[in-house]
């Protein structure tokens, strides 16, 4: 898998956490994890090669991070998001900038901005074009409070 198919996967995952405890999130990768390798083509048809497990392991260990600090990226995405509750957010663009806010802030093997722009084509993928610009703006005014 290429880093934006499992950043995609990761999404799909983190989204799920809106409807399932946190607790419960392992066996949701685990379920996403299973029905990639079963049906691929649903779930990310333009996949270059297959799922891995050196990509499950990388899913795994970035989704059970970022479920973990949830809490810490919700206060920052708040702060970031001027005059915006969370509870106001859409699940899909919640997903988006909390994957984002993981990566501007905790992952030192991503680009900042390769995270910001990564974030925008999920957005463009996932939400609609309002969305694109909102979360563009979130994760660069996370950006410059982290500078």
């Amino acid at each position: 898998m290429t880093r934006t198919e499992e950043r995609d996967s990761i999404f799909r995952i983190v989204f799920r956490e809106a409807f399932f405890p946190p607790e419960g999130m392992g066996e949701q990768t685990e379920h996403y994890l299973d029905a990639l390798l079963e049906e691929p083509e649903v779930f990310l048809p333009d996949m270059k090669q297959g799922l891995q497990p050196k990509d499950e392991d990388y899913i795994r260990d970035k989704v059970k991070a970022i479920i973990d600090q949830t809490e810490e990226l919700d206060k920052m995405l708040e702060s970031a998001s001027k005059d915006w509750k969370l509870s106001r957010i859409g699940k899909a663009e919640l997903a988006i900038l909390r994957v984002g806010a993981y990566e501007i802030r905790f992952d030192d093997d991503i680009p900042e901005k390769v995270a910001i722009n990564e974030a925008l084509e999920l957005a463009k993928k996932y939400c609609d074009e309002k969305a694109v610009s909102f979360i563009n703006g979130v994760l660069n005014q996370l950006l410059t409070q982290t500078e």
